[in-house]
């Protein structure tokens, strides 16, 4: 057989396969990049399609797609770095014909040899992003591309995401560039199933970017991201209301003039990092609804200004005017600006921030605290002490004050054994996260007169010489926070926004994200459909008859018969006293299958009996063949003796008739189960639990042997309320059908029930 021999080029042991292929099979240079290989191995691809079409196990054809040979060929390339030319064919081609599909031929030695370099940079695993990504999202937003080695569709967004990328950084977003194939875990958790994939991720929340990958598309995304409500438009109409609030939120102030109608991305940005210390507001020159407040504040039209105003509203306290402003200039302008000249405490947070813990013997900072009110009475003081702040306010002395309605914990414990001046001003130090503080108040307490104020600058002069006058010691508790009742106009905001993000995730997101969610929903609403449908038709089932059941129940009220063959939807057992009038339609003229229990009492016994009776057989009462009934024994005695002569086995009667004649039955306790259309009864027998809890019960009637002479006890002996004890279990067997039967050729006449007189 003659035999083909392909002829190689000649490989040194130092050439790598890329350079080989390059040169030899993709008709690529040397000095070719990765996307242009790609691009090549893509081209052959397209030639391989027309060509070969393989039959999977099943015999369907299947077409191998272009990206898929061109990622066969690349992996190729990166499977070893001395394979021959003929070897890297072979390896290809093996591959195409006998597991092509399978997921792990495409997972390559972990090196990113193949990366892209500007990824490589951006690269994180599933601990980054918990320990680094997540919390810092709550400062800023991150864009996270979702990638991987044999994703030729990532190459064709790779050009606008780096362009895009590059001019995000620099306002201040997180990137992150995830490999599905070294991090699935990460993937997977994202939510992520598909590549190229592009999400954002801000305040711990992921949202997927759904449109066409363009520069202005993700540039829009990234600002959708933030909340809504971070920047306040501000006019002549609404200034003074917006920096009078200074007070109310202890923040300050920060109103940004530009030109541009719509609120720059680098100042959104900028309002949610530091959304907890200040209050952000934007004045469009372009509006002549703002030309007052430019002339109020000089502004130059022909760059953007900034300005940060602190207690005083009419003069900013700082200012910046820059044509293009980067982020760094804007961070240390907002940074320096933090907090105001004499902020109230309203939480620990902020203690901890103004009033650190002293870390090293020349880092100490001292904080001045003013203990005072809300009331006009207090207005004199905290003015003197905010002119005393605004001039010695710096890094090492901080000024704040505090409403001793809202913080009463820690104004007891620092004003404890002072003189009652209702302000009063201490200088403290913080020594340890326990709360230890060294303090010294200041004598005389404070009203704001020139002489307080120069006793306070006098012991500020004494502390930066000797910060030994700080004599008195204290473990603070933590402060209130005065701002917790804002949290639910918080929560209402967050539920506002959590459901745009649903619905927006229900209109874009792909089936197998939403296949979880869709199947909770269904299962809800086909419990609720079924639930309803079964009501529905049982609804109906009652409608049939209504007026018959109406009349049916009214005559059950008073004694009348019953015959309705479904029993009331109530909360109580409804038995029936068996008289001359019921007796026909009750026993008589019964229905086939249906069946009346007939409970025998007396006067004396009724109430007792009646209640004990409704309690064990209250859970019988959906059965449709069961009638419960009541017959009186002092009334229809002769009645009773006449229906048990026919159970005479299970009676076992004495036949000595001098002891018939001295002694009386007790029936009370006694039910029987009649079957009117069958004539026939079941018998139950009272037992005494009370004294014999083994005993077995006497519902079998005919194997009663060794129970003889039981029927003529007295009600003395028998505890009336335990006369009934068994019989739940009676019924249970009734139910089954497992009782004796006693036939009747003929129920008794009506004179059998006469009233005896």
């Amino acid at each position: 057989m003659a035999s083909s021999r392909v002829n190689t080029p000649r490989v040194d042991a130092h050439e790598t396969a890329p350079t080989l292929v390059s040169d030899h099979l993709l008709g690529t240079g040397r000095s070719a990049s990765l996307a242009d290989i790609y691009r090549a191995a893509a081209k052959i691809a397209r030639k391989f399609e027309h060509h070969y079409t393989f039959k999977d196990k099943n015999k369907n054809n299947i077409s191998i797609n272009a990206w898929k040979v061109g990622s066969t060929l690349s992996s190729a390339l990166r499977s070893s770095s001395s394979i021959s030319l003929t070897n890297a064919y072979s390896y290809g081609h093996r591959h195409f014909h006998n597991n092509f599909y399978d997921e792990s031929y495409f997972h390559f030695n972990n090196n990113n040899g193949g990366r892209d370099p500007t990824d490589s940079k951006y690269t994180i695993n599933f601990n980054q992003y918990v320990s680094e990504v997540v919390p810092e999202s709550f400062k800023r937003p991150y864009l996270i591309k979702i990638t991987s080695d044999w994703c030729l569709s990532c190459i064709h967004i790779e050009p606008v995401w780096k362009e895009t990328v590059q001019e995000l950084e620099s306002l201040g977003i997180g990137i992150g560039v995830v490999d599905i194939g070294y991090e699935r875990h990460l993937a997977n958790h994202l939510g992520a199933h598909q590549t190229p994939s592009i999400l954002g991720v801000i305040n711990g929340k992921v949202t997927f970017f759904h449109y066409a990958v363009m520069k202005t598309h993700l540039m829009q995304f990234v600002e959708d991201l933030l909340p809504q409500r971070l920047v306040e438009k501000v006019t002549d109409k609404n200034n003074q209301e917006f920096l009078n609030s200074w007070h109310e939120l202890n923040k300050p102030h920060v109103l940004l003039f530009d030109q541009v109608p719509s609120v720059p991305l680098l100042f959104k940005l900028t309002a949610f990092a530091y959304k907890d210390y200040f209050q952000f507001g934007y004045v469009d020159q372009g509006l002549s609804e703002t030309a007052e407040l430019l002339r109020r504040f000089n502004i130059n039209t022909y760059a953007p200004t900034m300005l940060v105003f602190k207690e005083d509203v009419e003069k900013p306290a700082d200012i910046i005017q820059a044509k293009g402003m980067k982020k760094q200039i804007v961070d240390e302008f907002i940074s320096n600006n933090k907090f105001l000249l004499a902020p109230r405490l309203v939480n620990q947070k902020l203690f901890d921030e103004l009033c650190p813990i002293k870390q090293f013997h020349r880092r100490r900072k001292y904080c001045v605290i003013l203990f005072t009110g809300e009331e006009e009475t207090f207005t004199t003081g905290n003015e003197a002490f905010l002119s005393i702040a605004s001039v010695n306010a710096n890094d090492v002395l901080r000024f704040t004050y505090v409403y001793q309605r809202h913080q009463q914990p820690l104004c007891d414990v620092l004003l404890k054994n002072k003189d009652s001046a209702p302000q009063q001003v201490l200088i403290l130090e913080r020594r340890n996260s326990a709360g230890k503080v060294l303090y010294k108040p200041l004598v005389g307490g404070w009203n704001g007169s020139e002489d307080d104020k120069h006793k306070l600058l006098e012991e500020l002069d004494r502390l930066q010489k000797d910060p030994s006058i700080l004599n008195y010691d204290a473990i603070l508790p933590e402060l209130n926070n005065e701002f917790a009742s804002m949290f639910i106009i918080k929560w209402i905001y967050a539920a506002c926004d959590y459901l745009s993000d649903m619905i927006d995730d229900l209109l874009h997101n792909n089936w197998r994200d939403m296949m979880p969610l869709l199947s909770l929903i269904f299962s809800a609403l086909f419990i609720l459909f079924g639930t309803v449908v079964i009501q529905a038709f049982n609804d109906s089932s009652e409608e049939k008859h209504p007026k018959s059941k109406a009349k049916d129940a009214f005559k059950t009220e008073n004694g009348s018969p019953n015959t309705s063959s479904r029993p009331p939807k109530k909360s109580f057992v409804e038995v029936t006293e068996l008289t001359d009038i019921t007796y026909t339609s009750n026993l008589v003229k019964l229905r086939p299958g249906h069946m009346n229990v007939v409970l025998v009492l007396t006067d004396a016994t009724k109430n007792i009996l009646l209640s004990k009776f409704a309690k064990e057989v209250y859970s019988f009462t959906g059965s449709l063949t069961l009638h419960f009934s009541f017959l009186n024994v002092d009334k229809h005695s002769e009645w009773i003796v006449a229906v048990l002569e026919y159970a005479q086995d299970a009676m076992q009667i004495d036949t000595d008739e001098d002891d018939l004649s001295s002694r009386k039955i007790d029936y009370s306790g006694y039910v029987l189960a009649l079957n009117g259309h069958k004539k026939y009864l079941c018998l139950f027998k009272p037992v005494y639990t009370g004294e014999d809890v083994d005993s077995k019960p006497e519902e079998e009637g005919g194997g009663s042997r060794s129970r003889k002479g039981m029927t003529r006890s007295r009600s003395t002996t028998l505890q009336i309320h335990h006369k009934l004890d068994r019989l739940g279990l009676w019924m249970e067997r009734l139910m089954e059908g497992t009782l004796p039967r006693y036939y009747v050729p003929a129920w008794p006449g009506l004179d059998k029930i006469t009233v005896n007189k």
